[in-house]
């Protein structure tokens, strides 16, 4: 029984340095590409000044701050942009996702038929973000500002899967914005939404 129990143990203590190695990987992967830009800066920003916008009842006080948001959505756009350009030179294993809600080591190895390409959703990402600022739907700026949001959120949280896990992402969308995976999805452009999903669900 002993024997068991130290087998089990350094069985488990195994996985989880080779998960453990393999997330700092991914990290130092991601975020070899994202230092080059300011985007979770930027985002902050922008998501800020879109509640600040909100807030003003009074339309003349709140077109100033629409106004100086223009500078920033167009940062954000071209980051985006050139991110996915970036990505597309990394090797393709290297960019696989696992699409199992928890993370295995070396999982997107052994079961390739159940990950999706980070760079192609990076490039959804960044293609609904650009659309839904051309506002071809001509959306009024308030529920612009809300899809436009949800766009970056969604990006995050695919930021967030790579690196650690389905769960995870979805955990960390919820404590630092108080906003769901689901309700997130929901909110992003149709056009989005089925792109993302034609990518992750496989």
């Amino acid at each position: 029984m002993m024997e068991v129990f130290v087998f089990a143990f350094f069985a488990g203590f195994g996985l989880y340095a080779a998960q453990s190695a393999e997330q700092r990987q991914r990290i130092a992967l991601l975020g070899s590409h994202l230092r080059k830009f300011q985007l979770e800066r930027h985002m902050e920003q922008l998501i800020d000044g879109y509640l600040r916008a909100l807030g003003e009842s009074d339309p003349e006080r709140g077109a100033p701050i629409w106004s100086n948001l223009e500078s920033t959505e167009a940062t954000i756009r071209e980051e985006l942009n050139q991110l996915a350009i970036d990505l597309h030179e990394v090797w393709g294993e290297r960019t696989r996702v696992s699409r199992w809600p928890i993370a295995l080591p070396f999982a997107t190895r052994m079961f390739p038929g159940s990950t999706f390409d980070l760079r192609t959703v990076v490039q959804v990402h960044a293609r609904g973000f650009e659309v839904t600022l051309a506002n071809a739907d001509q959306l009024v700026r308030r529920d612009q500002a809300y899809r436009l949001t949800a766009e970056l959120l969604l990006f995050q949280h695919s930021c967030h899967w790579f690196c650690r896990s389905r769960s995870v992402a979805s955990a960390r969308l919820l404590t630092l914005h108080k906003t769901g995976y689901e309700q997130v999805l929901a909110a992003v452009s149709p056009q989005t939404r089925q792109a993302y999903l034609d990518i992750v669900q496989g």
